[in-house]
């Protein structure tokens, strides 16, 4: 009897957070959490506070859409029976983030009363995971069995790993810079001459030069502070 009631218990854990992360991601995708008022977006960004600008940096895309599509998706894998133990899985990471974005941006009363309460849904997910203990050992067991490669690797294989990197590194960036030569040759063609004709050195007295002139000219950047976010956004 017991087990059953304990059972049920898991099932109110698993319907609570559930339901608490579709809540939010749906939140997210309809415009109902995050931005700011019109009030706050006229004011200097001096004067709205770290929280405020927090919520309108938040409230750009894709940014606000992906965070409300995994809630969306872990809220719902949790509450499917079949789904559960992944759920909870992809549950931790995503609480954690938000925990520690709460921590860094609200105001102590705010950021204490979320802790509390995003803390107690870890709780709760941890005991979801131990509630079907017999499924995570046979996890465990096949996350942590030695893997390793499936072919013997020679010790001159291990050697040359850093030069193999970032020749795949390479490989990443040539298929952009090829469309980049094909579908603008003139452009790409005049950006890497002025790159390659600067020497290293120089590229940090071109930058600073550059800031120097941004703060003679008045244009210091998306923040200033006498500036309201309104007019940083339209920059």
């Amino acid at each position: 009897m017991k087990d059953k009631y304990w059972d049920y218990f898991i099932l109110v854990a698993r319907f609570l957070i559930g339901c608490t992360f579709l809540s939010y991601g749906y939140g997210k995708l309809m415009d109902g959490q995050f931005g700011l008022v019109e009030a706050d977006l006229s004011a200097p960004v001096k004067e709205v506070g770290l929280f405020k600008l927090s919520w309108y940096l938040f409230d750009h895309q894709p940014f606000k859409a992906s965070i409300g599509i995994s809630q969306v998706i872990c809220g719902a894998l949790l509450i499917i029976n079949r789904t559960a133990i992944l759920g909870a899985f992809i549950f931790l990471p995503i609480v954690a983030t938000i925990l520690i974005i709460d921590l860094s941006f609200m105001p102590d009363n705010m950021a204490n009363a979320f802790a509390w309460r995003l803390s107690f849904y870890i709780l709760l997910d941890f005991l979801i995971l131990g509630h079907y203990k017999e499924k995570m050992r046979l996890i465990w067991s096949a996350v942590w069995q030695n893997v390793t490669t499936k072919y013997s690797i020679p010790i001159w294989g291990y050697a040359i790993l850093p030069i193999m990197a970032v020749a795949l590194e390479v490989m990443g960036v040539l298929p952009r810079l090829v469309g980049k030569l094909i579908l603008h040759p003139q452009e790409s063609w005049q950006g890497f001459e002025e790159l390659t004709a600067i020497p290293v050195p120089s590229i940090r007295d071109w930058a600073v030069c550059r800031m120097r002139n941004m703060s003679d000219t008045g244009d210091s950047g998306l923040f200033e502070p006498g500036k309201s976010l309104r007019s940083a956004r339209s920059r």
